[in-house]
């Protein structure tokens, strides 16, 4: 079934359409789930959770990618409860997701305000089509799906050390770019 379709039967209020979407994606958000939640009931939980969140969300949103629509729902909910899970209270630790990226970037501030507006996202969006297919999925891996130095590097077949510097560069070029359209750090 296509993401359009599937899209429909939640603006009709079709409730196959949370078992089209689970069909389809299920696998998906499991994955992404796995980069931020141990425990296997903790996955299963976030993307039920996730498909609860579509019913509620569409309509009104009518996403214009369902599959990042959902990817976005899905790493969120893993991110609060992977916090939740590790606050220091509970005797665990927070990790902060792309924290050398923010750092980088940001000088220790958050690019939470800034990034959340519209003109900051577009610039961002911009930027990361503006890089070779190959920069891009080495950034998306990182600081999307979170994803280990190690674990890129086997997936592209680069060495670490390589993923690392052009990480660096890829935040060096960010920066630039953020600080020229007038978006403060």
């Amino acid at each position: 079934m296509t993401d359009k379709k599937i899209i429909e039967m939640f603006k009709n209020r079709d409730e196959g359409a949370i078992r089209a979407a689970e069909e389809k994606y299920r696998g998906y958000c499991l994955a992404i789930a796995a980069n931020y939640l141990a425990l296997n009931e903790d996955r299963e939980e976030c993307v039920n959770d996730a498909f609860l969140a579509l019913w509620n969300q569409i309509p009104p949103d009518e996403p214009k990618s369902f599959s990042a629509y959902l990817a976005k729902i899905v790493r969120t909910l893993a991110l609060e409860r992977s916090r939740d899970a590790n606050a220091w209270k509970r005797g665990g630790r927070v990790q902060i997701v792309g924290e050398e990226f923010l750092a980088d970037l940001s000088d220790g501030r958050t690019l939470a305000d800034d990034y959340e507006s519209s003109r900051a996202g577009a610039v961002i969006n911009d930027f990361l089509a503006s890089l070779p297919k190959s920069d891009r999925k080495i950034f998306i891996l990182r600081y999307w799906f979170d994803e280990d130095i190690l674990v890129i590097a086997r997936k592209t077949g680069f060495s670490e050390s390589k993923i690392k510097s052009l990480l660096k560069r890829l935040r060096d070029r960010l920066r630039e770019k953020l600080i020229k359209e007038g978006i403060t750090l």
